[in-house]
């Protein structure tokens, strides 16, 4: 008697960083193309924060894996008093969305010390006139990252950024590390992206290729925030979950609409 086969999810990771990332990402960008290879993926974002650097090993691997490449970054965006505004990942969908993601890049360096950055949600939607032709970020997808648990007030307010800022070119990411309160931030980020049409998008928030590189994200963490392992507490991750995983795992945790990547990838694998 023949079985049918389980059907895996099509699934993209679109939210990785590398070492590059310093002090965050515990692998190297060719160990994550490598990693993801293994487990089938469709295809790999390296969004190194404000940085493009990791995305040069990563592409040596790719091309040798024939593993689409999505070359992106985060951003951490601050208000006008320096607090936080909220977590964007952009993604090039061309040459010249890639040109204008290098721009912004440099933009957010030159204003800040050396390994800062500095950037507002206004230079994305009222950029000052040398940089008006960022406005929109054209040619970039653009995914919210929002805060955990998601508060539906402040998520609302964010998406209707986003639709004013990318219209069709905005996604709302959706972590699910299996942490506590994993359902309450699920529950509020679907609820909010309906009400403002904006689609849902997995995303892993990926900063080590295997789980058993955590011993060493813990470790630079702890050099982070200035501290010793043993007295970093929360600060802490509370699991291993951010590796790849395997798309058998994905697909118990996340609603199957939120691994529909095709479009993702149609539109960001132009370069």
């Amino acid at each position: 008697m023949d079985f049918p086969s389980l059907a895996l999810p099509d699934y993209a990771e679109l939210f990785a960083f590398t070492n590059f990332s310093f002090l965050r990402g515990a692998s190297h960008g060719e160990e994550l193309v490598l990693r993801a290879s293994q487990l089938g993926y469709s295809g790999l974002a390296i969004t190194d924060e404000c940085s493009l650097a990791g995305v040069v090993r990563a592409h040596v691997q790719a091309k040798e894996e024939k593993l689409p490449l999505i070359i992106g970054s985060f951003f951490q965006l601050v208000n006008a008093d320096k607090s936080p505004a909220f977590g964007l990942i952009l993604l090039a969908q061309n040459r010249n969305g890639y040109g204008n993601l290098s721009e912004l890049i440099t933009l957010g360096r030159m204003r800040a010390a050396k390994g800062e950055y500095l950037l507002t949600p206004n230079d994305i939607s009222r950029p000052e006139r040398e940089h008006v032709h960022l406005r929109g970020m054209p040619d970039c997808l653009a995914i919210l990252v929002p805060d955990f648990p998601a508060k539906e007030e402040t998520l609302a307010v964010q998406l209707e950024w986003m639709n004013d800022v990318f219209a069709e070119r905005a996604w709302v990411g959706l972590t699910l590390h299996q942490r506590a309160m994993d359902d309450i931030h699920r529950g509020a980020v679907e609820f909010v992206a309906d009400q403002y049409r904006v689609p849902v998008v997995a995303t892993g928030n990926v900063v080590m290729h295997v789980r058993s590189r955590k011993p060493l994200q813990d470790t630079m963490t702890a050099i982070r925030i200035g501290k010793p392992v043993a007295d970093c507490g929360y600060d802490l991750a509370p699991n291993a979950e951010g590796h790849l995983r395997s798309r058998l795992r994905l697909a118990n945790l996340y609603p199957p609409h939120t691994e529909e990547v095709g479009l993702v990838l149609k539109l960001a694998n132009k370069l």
